[in-house]
C-alpha cells in the first residue's frame, strides 16, 4: 500500500550500537523482551486493578455514603468506569507519541502517570474529612489512571510483537496479557493480606490504602527494567526507511476504519469477562450472597491463577491452530456459559461461588491470550501503536465498563438471568467479528 508525502515524516532513529570489533549487535533476546513487557504490564494494572478491588469493597462506604449501599456500590463502579472512558483517549495520546516517537519511551511514560496517580489515590482524604471534593479528586485520579492504562497494553504487546519471530509470535505477544492476569492475582493477595490482619473497621479506616501506597516500589522495579531495553526493530526500520505517521489517528481511520470497529468488537467478551469474574463477582459474592470478605478474595485470588494459565494456554493454542478458530471457540463456549453463570452463584454457596468465578476467568484467559498478536497483525506499523491500544482501549470501555456499571440494577430489576442474556449478546457479537476478520497469524509486521 503506498503513502503520501503527507502521511509521514522522515525519520533517522539511533541503530543498535556496534561490537567493539564493528558488527553490527545481536537483536535483544525475546526473554529479555517477554520479562520488560510482562513486569511492565503487572505494575501497571495492578494498580488498575486495585483500584477495581477498593471499589467493589471500600468505596462505596468511604466515599459514597451518603448514597447508601446499592447506589453506593453504582456510584462507585461509576469512577471505576471512568477510567475506561478515559482510555481510549490514553490511547490516542500515547500512540501519537508510541508511533512517532517509538515504544520504549512512551511505555516508560505511562508507568509513571499510572504510579503516581495511585500513590495519591491512597493518600486521598475520605468524605468524612473533605466531603464531596473527596469523590471529585478520585475522579481526576482515576481518569489519569485511565489514561496511562490507555497507552500502556498496546505499547507493552507491540514491544513483545514486534520483536517475535512469526511462529511464535501468539505465544510472545501473550506477556502483557500474562502479566495483566498476575496483577490480578498480586492485586487480590494484597488485599487478602491486609484484611486478614485486621477488622473490618480498620480495613475500611485505612487499611484499603496499604496496597495503593505499596505500588510504588513496583514503579521503581518497573522503571529499571524498562529503561534497559532497546527499542523494537519494527519500529525503527520504519522510521529509517518509510518515516513517521504525521497523525497517525487520523491516518488509522482513513486507512483501516473498518478493521478498529471489527478488532473493538473481537476483544469486547474478553473484557466483559475479566472485569464481571474479576470486579463485580467480588462485589456480588460480599453483598448479595453474603460471603465473607476473606473467602471472596480467596477465591479472586484463585480467579488471577486462572485466568493466567488460561493466557499462556489460549496463546500456545493461537500458533497451533490459528488466532481466529481459538477465539471462535471460547466465544461459542461463553455465550452458552454466561447464560448459566448467576443461576449456578445463586446457590449461595461458598462451592459455587469459587467455579464459577474462576471459569468465568479461565474463558477470558483463552481469548485474551492470541489478542495480543491477532490485533498486532490487523494494522500497519505507522499507526499501529494508536490503533491497537484505541480498538483494546474502547473494547474497555463496552465490555470493562458498562456491564458491572449495570449489573446491579439490571439483577435487582429483572434477575442474574438477565444479565447473563446481556453477557451472551456480548460474546456473540465478538464471536461474529472474530469471524468477520478471519485469520492473521501468517502476516508479516513489517509495512
Amino acid at each position: 500500500m503506498t503513502h503520501s508525502s503527507e502521511q509521514v515524516v522522515p525519520a533517522s532513529p539511533r541503530p543498535p550500537t556496534p561490537a567493539p570489533d564493528g558488527t553490527p549487535a545481536k537483536p535483544q533476546s525475546m526473554k529479555r523482551v517477554a520479562s520488560a513487557s510482562f513486569i511492565g504490564t503487572v505494575i501497571e494494572f495492578y494498580d488498575f486493578n486495585i483500584y477495581g478491588v477498593a471499589a467493589a469493597l471500600v468505596f462505596p462506604k468511604v466515599f459514597f455514603p451518603a448514597l447508601g449501599p446499592v447506589a453506593g456500590v453504582v456510584a462507585s463502579f461509576a469512577t471505576l468506569g471512568v477510567a475506561f472512558v478515559a482510555r481510549p483517549f490514553g490511547s490516542i495520546l500515547f500512540g501519537h507519541f508510541g508511533d512517532r516517537i517509538g515504544r520504549k519511551k512512551t511505555l516508560i511514560t505511562t508507568m509513571l502517570l499510572m504510579g503516581v496517580s495511585t500513590l495519591l489515590v491512597g493518600l486521598m482524604p475520605t468524605s468524612a474529612t473533605i466531603g464531596v471534593a473527596a469523590p471529585v479528586l478520585i475522579v481526576i485520579l482515576r481518569i489519569l489512571q485511565g489514561l496511562a492504562a490507555g497507552g500502556e497494553w498496546g505499547g507493552a504487546v507491540l514491544f513483545a510483537s514486534e520483536n517475535a519471530p512469526k511462529d511464535r509470535r501468539g505465544f510472545w505477544s501473550m506477556f502483557p496479557s500474562f502479566g495483566g492476569g498476575g496483577a490480578i492475582i498480586l492485586a487480590n493477595a494484597t488485599f487478602f493480606a491486609t484484611a486478614v490482619g485486621m477488622s473490618d473497621a480498620t480495613f475500611v479506616a485505612w487499611g484499603w490504602r496499604l496496597p495503593f501506597l505499596a505500588s510504588i516500589l513496583l514503579i521503581a522495579v518497573g522503571l529499571w527494567v524498562r529503561l534497559s531495553i532497546a527499542e523494537t526493530p519494527v519500529f525503527q526500520k520504519q522510521a529509517e526507511h518509510a518515516g513517521v505517521a504525521r497523525s497517525p489517528f487520523l491516518d488509522a481511520f482513513r486507512t483501516q476504519p473498518g478493521q478498529i470497529l471489527l478488532a473493538t468488537g473481537a476483544s469486547t467478551m474478553t473484557l466483559s469477562l475479566t472485569y464481571v469474574g474479576g470486579t463485580y463477582l467480588t462485589n456480588y459474592g460480599t453483598t448479595v450472597l453474603g460471603l465473607s470478605r476473606s473467602s471472596v478474595l480467596a477465591v479472586a485470588v484463585l480467579g488471577g491463577v486462572a485466568i493466567s494459565v488460561a493466557v499462556v494456554l489460549g496463546a500456545i493454542l493461537s500458533d497451533r491452530i490459528g488466532r481466529r478458530r481459538t477465539i471462535v471457540s471460547v466465544a461459542s463456549v461463553a455465550v452458552v456459559w454466561t447464560l448459566v453463570l448467576f443461576p449456578i452463584l445463586d446457590n449461595r454457596s461458598p462451592a459455587a461461588f469459587a467455579v464459577g468465578a474462576p471459569v468465568t476467568m479461565f474463558l477470558s484467559g483463552l481469548a485474551t491470550g492470541p489478542l495480543g498478536a491477532f490485533l498486532s497483525e490487523l494494522f500497519h506499523t505507522r499507526y499501529r501503536y494508536t490503533a491497537t491500544g484505541l480498538s483494546y482501549s474502547l473494547a474497555g470501555m463496552l465490555g470493562g465498563a458498562v456491564p458491572p456499571l449495570i449489573a446491579g440494577p439490571v439483577i435487582a430489576a429483572w434477575g442474574g438471568l438477565a444479565f447473563g442474556v446481556l453477557l451472551a449478546l456480548v460474546a456473540l457479537t465478538s464471536l461474529v467479528c472474530v469471524l468477520t476478520i478471519g485469520e492473521t497469524r501468517h502476516r508479516d509486521l513489517d509495512g
